[in-house]
């Protein structure tokens, strides 16, 4: 070993990113191992470098006692002393047993070992520095592609994109420049795994920050995305200011910016619709371009139902029921669309009745007797008539009250006075 050995740890630095004391450390314990192996030598066994020299060591490390009991592992005090006086009882000396050859085994061990640790420290130098991408976009190269995957260069590793991830339809050709969604960073035991998507909802969230600068410096933010990879896609945006069209942003002008999302995605359809913290007024806009009447939210569900004029029934669903569904993920709210007609006649329907019906207390307190006397004695005391009570006194309890009899009384109709 030489100065070379040196200059080739560099390089290696250089080019397989790995530190060249990561790669001393490798070939230190290649050498450990390989020594032990070969030469049945003891536990105690140490590996210098000499970084100057490019010349790695082997020393034995003995302890210094009073009487030898393994000449493998103790140095008596006597032999210690010649070495140098300063030597005490307890003191460890490293004696240098560096063979001259170490055989052809032992090189191949020592290469064994040091090229797996080579490779495991790239392993993880790789996750390392692909970890930090998750859910983020990159570009790749795609490489090859077979029923299950297809396969994309991402640079120092290739990642995997499976089905699910793929939109439907589209195919690739080799050496074709994509941009994927890195959903997640394995690190296995055959190394790091990544796994890429173009199906994922946040493709879009990512390829707006790269062409709207004020999504990018979260301006303008978007809230939600629906998405049915490759067909169409719902996306609720909202701006943090007054003076900025969130929508209108996002478009761009003569919608440069939502058609160069589009064409990245081959040709899906893209709906920007502004978000609001009034439910109502959101899942207004998510249900886009029909026109919403009203909103009837069922108690104590996160469901709504929306009443929309009668020929935009068929709008607001939109083909094979796309519009609604997109609208409700977005919003999060089951909706279910009617037209003002089936409005009309849902209202008089018993289900109506069951998901509308206010619960009403019905309880009512019976009066205690005491407080039922009171009452009665308040409103026998009402009833008084104070003429009644000019004639008669305060006992008018036996005198009839109807207003005829009365009447007669008080005008002095004989025949009612004898």
């Amino acid at each position: 070993m030489s100065k070379e050995l040196v200059e080739a740890f560099n390089i290696l630095q250089e080019e397989k990113n790995i530190s060249k004391e990561t790669i001393i450390d490798a070939v230190e314990s290649a050498l450990i191992f390989a020594y032990k192996k070969n030469y049945d030598q003891a536990q105690n066994v140490e590996v210098a470098f000499d970084e100057k020299k490019g010349e790695f060591k082997v020393f034995a490390v003995k302890e210094v006692v009073d009487t030898v009991m393994d000449s493998n592992l103790e140095v008596s005090l006597k032999d210690a002393l010649k070495i140098h006086r300063a030597y005490e009882i307890g003191d460890h000396i490293h004696f240098e047993v560096t063979p001259e050859n170490f055989g052809r085994l032992a090189a191949q061990t020592a290469k064994q070992v040091i090229t797996q640790r080579l490779r495991e420290a790239e392993r993880a130098n790789i996750y390392e520095e692909y970890v930090d991408y998750e859910d983020d976009l990159l570009t790749g190269v795609v490489e090859r592609q077979d029923r299950r995957f297809v396969y994309v260069n991402l640079g120092r590793i290739e990642a995997v994109l499976t089905h699910e991830g793929q939109i439907s339809g589209e195919r690739f050709t080799q050496h074709e420049r994509i941009q994927v969604y890195v959903e997640r960073v394995e690190n296995t035991t055959k190394g790091p795994q990544i796994y890429v998507s173009r199906t994922h909802p946040n493709v879009i969230k990512r390829l707006f920050e790269q062409e709207v600068p004020e999504i990018y410096d979260g301006t303008v933010e978007i809230k939600a995305i629906a998405r049915e990879a490759g067909d169409r896609s719902k996306v609720a945006v909202y701006s943090h200011d007054p003076n900025i069209d969130a929508v209108g942003t996002a478009v761009g002008p003569r919608g440069q910016r939502v058609q160069t999302v589009v064409n990245e995605l081959r040709g899906e359809n893209m709906d920007i619709v502004e978000w609001d913290e009034d439910p109502e007024v959101f899942i207004s806009h998510a249900l886009n371009p029909a026109q919403v009447l009203e909103a009837h939210f069922i108690p104590d569900e996160k469901s709504v139902i929306i009443v929309v004029p009668d020929d935009h029934l068929s709008l607001a669903i939109g083909r094979r029921g796309q519009n609604v569904r997109l609208a409700a993920r977005l919003t999060g709210y089951k909706i279910d669309i009617k037209s003002e007609s089936e409005w009309e006649t849902f209202q008089y329907s018993p289900e109506y009745d069951e998901l509308f019906a206010t619960t009403e207390d019905t309880d009512v307190d019976e009066p205690e007797n005491d407080d039922a006397g009171d009452s009665a004695s308040e409103n026998d005391d009402s009833l008084a008539d104070p003429q009644l009570e000019d004639l008669f006194g305060e006992n008018t309890s036996n005198v009839d009250t109807d207003q005829t009899s009365l009447d007669e009384f008080l005008t002095g109709d004989p025949e009612t006075q004898n």
